[in-house]
């Protein structure tokens, strides 16, 4: 859902100086996009139950309560947006660097995503081979992550993930979503693309933002991708 910050400060009856500051601490699940704040209605009504805070009304969107809409990969995948030249000698160092340098996470989401994407790591590696991993947190976040994000991070140096067929990653895809289906839905429509030998050869060119887009958007026309 989407409102303005003025108008949940108003639901909760505080100053919105304070909204603005528990926000940018991570200390609610809420996200600030200009002027727009976006969260989930559920896990708000939770978070205020559990720190006794009664929340009067809440705007809701154009869905109106109903579940988002699967969107395509290219979306997801701009939102997330293109990081280049990833610094980092450890899986730990680039998936820190990866997570400082998204825009649309609060401080506080961030230290949660990070300390979700090393469990997941050492739970088993996710570099899928051929140079490419794609971290992901075991379990979605629904209260950090309100819309799925594909962040793709091409590194300085390659690291080693200790991947299944040992070879060094030298591009990740961070995939974080809010829910199971969402997860699975993106990552068979990513997992389809990778799959492809011209599509990590394009990838092992470094390709600018403007192309990978390009690129994703022709190969999910021509292939019509689905949930394999």
């Amino acid at each position: 859902m989407k409102s303005t910050l003025s108008k949940i400060s108003k639901s909760f009856d505080l100053p919105v100086a304070t909204m603005e500051r528990w926000i940018r601490q991570g200390r609610i699940p809420v996200q600030k996009n200009g002027k727009e704040c976006i969260y989930r209605k559920s896990v708000l009504n939770k978070w205020a139950r559990a720190h006794n805070l009664t929340v009067t009304s809440f705007e809701e969107n154009s869905m109106k309560g109903k579940e988002t809409e699967l969107e395509n990969l290219l979306q997801v995948m701009k939102r997330g947006g293109v990081l280049n030249h990833l610094k980092g000698n450890t899986v730990e160092d680039v998936l820190k660097t990866a997570l400082d340098n998204m825009p649309i996470f609060s401080i506080g989401a961030k230290e949660a995503l990070f300390t979700k994407l090393l469990e997941r790591e050492k739970l088993t590696s996710t570099g899928i081979g051929r140079g490419i991993a794609i971290p992901h947190p075991r379990i979605p976040l629904a209260d950090v992550v309100i819309h799925p994000a594909i962040t793709t991070c091409f590194f300085e140096k390659p690291i080693d993930f200790e991947a299944i067929d040992k070879r060094p990653v030298f591009v990740m895809f961070v995939l974080l979503s809010p829910s199971i289906k969402i997860h699975l839905h993106l990552l068979s429509k990513l997992s389809y693309c990778v799959r492809s030998n011209k599509f990590v050869e394009f990838l092992k060119t470094y390709p600018a933002s403007e192309q990978l887009f390009k690129k994703i958007y022709d190969f999910e026309r021509q292939h019509d991708i689905g949930d394999n």
